[in-house]
């Protein structure tokens, strides 16, 4: 069985970005920013612990996850034999 990669980078895409925008809210919510949330501002340009970063986060996670799930596809389909 082969992978459709640009199937499997849309759910990776969609569901990274999706995990970092939920992760920023909830800390906002919660109020407690981990040490772990401020490292994202690191790898994601413009990325802050805010309602508008976690838009930004959103982007780059969606792009972030877009990227490693084609990898994934063609790695997948690489090595698999059918």
């Amino acid at each position: 069985m082969k992978l459709r990669p640009l199937a499997l980078a849309l759910a990776f895409g969609i569901l990274w970005g999706a995990a970092v925008m939920v992760a920023t809210w909830w800390l906002l919510i919660t109020g407690s920013a981990g040490g772990t949330i401020s490292l994202i501002g690191k790898f994601y340009l413009g990325y802050s612990f805010s309602f508008v970063g976690s838009l930004i986060g959103l982007i780059w996670g969606f792009v972030d996850g877009f990227v490693c799930g084609y990898l994934v596809a063609l790695l997948y389909n690489l090595f698999a034999k059918e």
